[in-house]
């Protein structure tokens, strides 16, 4: 069982912090209710998972953790993420003060069968597994692409997505 104790301290008092016990999470905010509450729940996310940004860049694996699954997150990222866009595809961005990258892959409504559907997120994975480790961390992706003979192909969608990062500046320097 997890413990989340929610104190308000000075800023000065925040270093004093560290020494705590590794049993007891302690998460400390000087924000709105609302955002105190997600960032604890942020931290649980990170404490119960054991996940650290290097566990997760490291191997090429592209985990459930790394995924944006929640319908209220998509929205949001869709309502007030950053957006840019290249032929063929659009990239939406935002930090998300977890640590490591979470991506999803919508596609448009009326994008072909299922068979299409299914083959477009199977290049749209491959692409982000292969390029993760080239990312800077703790931001929410959308890569959203357009049907299109013209991006029926991993390597047509491997250069939209690298295109897009680069416009958007998530490739570490």
């Amino acid at each position: 069982a997890y413990h989340v104790i929610l104190v308000e301290l000075p800023r000065n008092a925040i270093e004093n912090l560290v020494s705590a016990p590794a049993w007891l999470p302690v998460v400390v905010a000087s924000f709105l209710h609302a955002d105190v509450q997600r960032a604890a729940q942020n931290y649980l996310f990170l404490m119960k998972r054991n996940l650290t940004e290097s566990s997760l860049q490291s191997t090429k694996r592209f985990t459930r953790d790394e995924r944006v699954k929640r319908p209220a997150d998509i929205k949001n990222l869709f309502k007030s993420g950053t957006k840019v866009s290249t032929s063929g595809a659009k990239l939406f961005f935002a930090p998300n003060n977890l640590g490591i990258n979470r991506i999803g892959f919508p596609l448009p409504r009326g994008f072909g069968n299922a068979v299409q559907r299914n083959r477009s997120k199977r290049f749209s994975r491959e692409t982000y597994r292969n390029f993760k480790t080239y990312l800077n961390t703790g931001f929410d992706i959308l890569f959203l692409v357009y049907p299109g003979p013209e991006n029926d192909s991993f390597s047509t969608r491997y250069v939209q997505f690298r295109t897009l990062c680069q416009k958007a500046g998530l490739i570490k320097e």
